[in-house]
């Protein structure tokens, strides 16, 4: 009998441990940056985790991503979880959220979108999956061209 309860007591207390070891996991990865960045990246209502380095509201209420100027022609910069693309005076944009498991991309070169973790890459001109193992074309992101900048819509 005395085994029984050992062996019950030694259940229970793992039991415990998984279930606070969850709970931790759990509130560890809701509180990091990718998990508070990914809704807004995604066109949800949530805030970037990085607002502050996007600048203010430019005049027709969208906020300020960057200037037309300062995006090369032919390729693109990456602003507040956006990828801004030019081609000539178009300006368009995508998620740099990648769609595989939530990294950031960190590369516009050669017409292709680059995420660094397990390098998939996307079209600049489309946001389409190039090579993966990113399942899914990076979302679109509205934006308008105002006063030479470019502003989230």
């Amino acid at each position: 009998m005395s085994g029984d309860a050992v062996s019950r007591r030694a259940a229970l207390g793992a039991a415990g441990v998984v279930v606070v070891g969850g709970v931790a996991g759990y509130v560890a990865g809701r509180n990091t940056d990718a998990a508070k960045a990914t809704p807004a990246a995604y066109g949800g209502s949530g805030t970037p985790a990085s607002s502050a380095a996007a600048g203010s509201s430019g005049t027709s209420g969208g906020k300020k991503l960057t200037t037309v100027a300062a995006i090369p022609d032919g390729g693109g910069v990456i602003v507040d979880h956006v990828v801004v693309i030019r081609s000539g005076q178009d300006v368009h944009a995508f998620s740099a959220i990648c769609t595989h498991q939530g990294c950031e991309v960190d590369k516009v070169s050669d017409g292709k979108i680059k995420c660094p973790c397990h390098f998939s890459v996307f079209a600049a001109s489309t946001g389409a999956v190039v090579s993966g193992p990113a399942p899914s074309p990076l979302p679109k992101v509205a934006v308008t061209v105002s006063n030479g900048e470019v502003l989230r819509a």
